[in-house]
């Protein structure tokens, strides 16, 4: 089958969500244009400030949630159950639950002055909810960190050509927001010399290499921690919004260069459409937690009412932040999933490439393989250093975040000391790889959070007497999957013995059950108020 027909019915798909889906949704939450957002009402010059454009807070949210995640789970999804059943949950997951998810998670942080979705469940479900939630939601976020300076420190180490474009973004984006903001200069102006500039340092890096000499994953590892220290507690409109904006411009290009290359080669796809999977890896539940960003994710939640609510000028802006960023994951996802089924010669080579390189190395080379046409041998280092930027994003986006979280649940509101607590948690996690004792955990977690997120806008829909027939079931579907899921990871750990897993997806179950039970009780408390 040629690629140009998945790119024609993905894209119809995606059309309908932006311009007819989250209209329809965009009605239930009555957007309010006059109302002050957080960011203006709370203003505080750190965490809360409205961003100059709405364009650059959506750089900000969808550089912070298009990680590695939307090219990992894809090319593995495709690997295991092939292009057919992964295209399709990309698009359908997406387009009705992940734009919802999305969305949904920003404007009630909006309407809630800017608190996180854990924080919103106290007074929608129970302050009990709210603790189990936050405590997760905290300890989720430091595997998030630990694993994040790993994988950056690790890609440092294995190519040092990209050191210099993804580090040196921080001072290019620092001067452009001092021009945005302290100057007032031409946001176009402003875009294209930062935009030049990160050119230049990406044509550098492949003549000026970085190598700190011995021991470079563990200098990596303490450089990075220190960045993500002092960028999560510096006003975000110094370096969070301009670096995201231009690093969403990175990902925009790439986008752009890898759907321009299918269209100009148009190439079959070359992997099967349908994969019979072993037993222990069942198509559902396991593939809609192996394809979490890209179809929809919890991780989004905690950016959309972590930081991005802080940060939105007016409420008429959400759903083309939070739903629209949701669709341009979904067509980043296709992108990834298109390049190693139709950008690799057969089905074996791909096999080969992620047993030997993982499914980052497996992208890079089927992107290159497509991109080749137009960018020549740089396709491969160029898809690295788009990665590699979204990594550093989404690093320090989690480690604010998770001061954020750490401070609703202490009450500790000195952002040096929680944000030390948080870099020091996930430091030790990250030293020596510790993060992989539990990292086979977080695809269900994610999509746990992602149920429960559901659970919580629905509580937070019926108590202003809102319809919750949308939101309530997908948040039906996503718990039911992501317990299944968690159950037959139960069994696959019983039988490999590994005890620390077993346990840790035992207690996800239960805290599941927990969170449901108390968002029935509301719906019970509702119904008798109602008669």
């Amino acid at each position: 089958m040629s690629s140009i027909f998945v790119i024609v019915i993905a894209g119809l798909f995606f059309s309908f969500g932006i311009f007819i889906y989250a209209k329809y949704i965009e009605r239930t939450f009555e957007i309010d244009r006059e109302a002050k957002t957080p960011a203006v009402a709370k203003y505080d010059g750190v965490d809360f400030v409205p961003a100059r454009n709405w364009l650059i807070l959506f750089g900000h949210h969808f550089s912070s949630i298009a990680g590695a995640a939307p090219i990992v789970g894809p090319v593995i999804a495709v690997s295991i159950w092939g292009w057919g059943p992964s295209v399709i949950w990309i698009v359908l997951g997406s387009v009705f639950i992940g734009g919802l998810h999305d969305f949904s998670s920003l404007i009630i942080s909006v309407k809630s002055n800017g608190s996180s979705i854990a924080d919103i469940a106290r007074n929608t479900i129970s302050y009990r909810a709210k603790i189990v939630f936050s405590l997760f939601v905290f300890l989720a976020l430091i595997l998030v960190v630990a694993v994040f300076t790993y994988l950056c420190a690790k890609t440092f180490v294995a190519d040092s050509r990209v050191v210099l474009p993804s580090l040196g973004l921080i001072p290019v984006a620092m001067l452009a927001g001092f021009l945005l903001y302290r100057l007032r200069s031409n946001q176009f102006t402003v875009t294209a010399l930062g935009l030049i500039l990160l050119l230049g340092l990406i044509i550098s890096g492949n003549f000026f290499p970085i190598d700190l000499g011995s021991n470079l994953l563990s200098k990596w590892i303490i450089i990075l921690l220190i960045y993500a220290f002092f960028a999560s507690i510096m006003p975000v409109n110094i370096l969070l919004q301009p670096r995201d904006y231009l690093s969403a411009y990175l990902l925009f290009f790439g986008i752009g260069m890898g759907y321009a290359g299918l269209l100009l080669s148009h190439p079959d796809i070359h992997t099967p459409f349908f994969i019979i999977s072993s037993a222990d890896m069942p198509l559902w539940p396991l593939l809609f937690v192996t394809v979490a960003c890209g179809a929809v994710s919890g991780f989004h939640s905690l950016i959309a009412s972590g930081t991005t609510s802080k940060q939105l000028p007016n409420q008429v802006y959400a759903k083309r932040i939070g739903y629209g960023a949701m669709i341009f994951e979904g067509i980043l996802a296709v992108l990834a999933l298109l390049c190693v089924s139709a950008g690799l010669n057969n089905y074996g080579s791909f096999k080969a490439l992620l047993m030997k390189g993982g499914p980052i190395v497996a992208f890079s080379k089927g992107f290159g393989n497509i991109t080749r046409p137009i960018l020549g041998k740089f396709g491969a280092v160029t898809a690295i250093v788009i990665l590699n930027a979204f990594i550093l994003t989404t690093l320090d986006t989690a480690t604010r975040i998770s001061r954020y979280v750490f401070e609703e649940l202490t009450g500790i509101r000195k952002r040096w000391l929680s944000t030390s607590i948080v870099v020091i948690l996930a430091g030790l996690l990250a030293w020596g790889g510790r993060w992989r004792l539990i990292w086979p955990t977080f695809g269900a977690s994610n999509q746990l959070v992602a149920a429960l997120t559901l659970l919580v806008i629905t509580t937070w829909l019926l108590s202003r007497n809102k319809p919750v027939k949308l939101v309530l079931s997908a948040a039906i579907f996503m718990l039911i999957t992501t317990i299944a899921a968690l159950c037959v990871q139960i069994l696959n750990y019983f039988r490999q013995h590994q005890i620390l897993l077993l346990i840790i997806s035992s207690v996800l179950i239960v805290l599941a059950i927990f969170i449901a039970c108390e968002t029935i009780r509301v719906f019970l408390n509702k119904n008798k108020q109602r008669r």
